[in-house]
């Protein structure tokens, strides 16, 4: 929507279009400038946002946590994890930027806002050099961090989280970001702001904008919510902005079939296989993240491969919230021994025996086992929007465009080209990440255009 002489509803000075993991900590962080009002404007509560349903697992090198549990880790180390994953080098100052704050969030989290924060050592992933993901005490996920940053949300004075208020539109005028435009009770308003954040998450939600930048996936299973509709990625074409990544998407090569739960992306590194229909084991299953594993599975008869465990396994990450949905849901089969095994995989006593060999320098299983047929779905996109070190959304000429920034699903994530490259906890760095960035930038006072383009760090305008 563009304008010159418009009339307005509502003036705040920082206007948040997404409730969800970034425009809660946008908003948290800048409020501590009491100076500032700051109105977040979200879809609907009722059904929860990405960062609700997700494990709530912080991913930070660097942290008192880890310190604390011998761990030697830095942001450093941390940046240099994601990059050898993703390959996406031209979107290292992004990475960069985004593992320098973590640690500090983290520890913010837990020391300011009270949440129970624990360093999980015993939540190995692929690609991870040391245990860096920092879980909540009790492993209840991502729900209760939210509903504790929501509660620290309702405390202050200066911000308003306003529910059932859909955001519409961008109000541009002259090539500047001036505003949103939100309906509430069915009525469409103007909100003028100083400044806009857009963190109205990806776009996995959307069959068409799937069907055009990910139609190589297939028809995995959805994980997401319904709200994740990429409505801000018309209003960003709109002005000009580029995008990257579009075709890159957190997978999970672990959901459970006609259950919808996923296991544990602890189990393989604590000894479980993977067996096709066939019978076989075919894969390594340290090797692959939990996003990369989607594509192995993809590629498999049916789709679907039987994860096999035993009762070390089970006891060793059955207090995950992740385990204990699958276990609620009746989605884990126990059997007793091989024979059974086999039954349930439909093969031979000799090729279930085969199948679960280890690997050299890994356990053998033993009975009883556990069994639960997994097979591929998406939980989130991870292209989006080119933005600067500071969240800023950069136009055409590669310079910020006025009064806009934007993080979480909204802005280009860090898998890089290819879903295989997304990092465990990737998507709570993102969202959380440029939401404490935006929020402090905007909180110190600084405003777009402040700075000379010499004193930015520039990101490529294309990839």
């Amino acid at each position: 929507m563009t304008g010159s002489t418009l009339t307005w509803d509502v003036e705040v000075d920082v206007a948040v279009a997404g409730g969800g993991a970034c425009g809660v900590m946008t908003a948290l962080r800048a409020a501590r400038d009491p100076d500032l009002v700051v109105a977040v404007f979200e879809r609907s509560t009722r059904e929860g946002c990405n960062g609700a349903i997700s494990s709530g697992s912080l991913a930070a090198g660097g942290t008192r946590f880890q310190r604390e549990a011998g761990i030697e880790d830095s942001p450093e180390r941390h940046a240099a994890d994601i990059l050898a994953a993703s390959g996406d080098h031209e979107w290292a100052p992004v990475v960069h930027a985004l593992c320098a704050v973590a640690p500090g969030l983290v520890e913010w989290v837990a020391d300011e806002l009270g949440y129970p924060v624990e360093i999980g050592a015993d939540m190995p992933r692929a690609g991870m050099s040391v245990p860096r993901l920092h879980t909540d005490v009790g492993r209840q996920g991502g729900a209760r961090l939210m509903a504790h940053l929501g509660a620290a949300l309702e405390r202050l004075p200066n911000v308003a989280l306003v529910d059932e208020a859909p955001v519409l539109d961008l109000v541009v005028e002259d090539g500047a970001v001036t505003g949103l435009v939100v309906e509430q009770n069915g009525v469409r308003q103007r909100v003028r702001a100083r400044s806009v954040v857009l963190a109205t998450d990806g776009f996995a939600a959307s069959p068409e904008l799937m069907a055009q930048h990910c139609g190589d996936l297939g028809s995995p299973f959805y994980g997401g919510v319904s709200t994740a509709t990429g409505s801000a990625v018309p209003w960003l074409a709109g002005l000009g902005a580029t995008f990257r990544n579009m075709g890159a998407c957190l997978r999970s090569g672990l959901v459970v079939v006609d259950h919808g739960t996923r296991v544990s992306p602890a189990l393989p590194f604590n000894g479980a296989v993977l067996v096709g229909t066939d019978g076989r084991r075919f894969v390594d299953e340290e090797a692959h993240g939990y996003s990369s594993m989607a594509g192995v599975l993809r590629r498999q008869p049916g789709e679907r491969a039987a994860m096999v465990w035993d009762a070390e396994t089970m006891a060793a990450t059955r207090h995950s919230e992740m385990m204990r949905d699958c276990l609620a849901a009746g989605a884990v089969q126990d059997l007793p021994d091989l024979p059974a095994l086999a039954r349930a995989l439909g093969t031979t006593l000799d090729a279930a025996a085969a199948a679960l060999a280890p690997l050299p320098g890994r356990r053998p299983l033993v009975a009883p086992y556990h069994l639960a047929w997994v097979t591929h779905g998406v939980l989130a996109t991870q292209g989006g929007v080119v933005v600067d070190t500071t969240g800023r959304v950069l136009g055409p000429d590669g310079e910020p465009v006025p009064g806009l920034y934007a993080g979480g699903g909204t802005a280009c994530g860090l898998a890089g080209p290819s879903s295989d490259g997304y990092s465990s906890g990737n998507g709570l760095l993102s969202a959380f990440g440029f939401g404490w960035i935006i929020g402090d930038h905007l909180a110190s006072g600084t405003r777009v255009g402040s700075q000379a383009s010499a004193e930015r760090e520039h990101v490529p305008p294309s990839g």
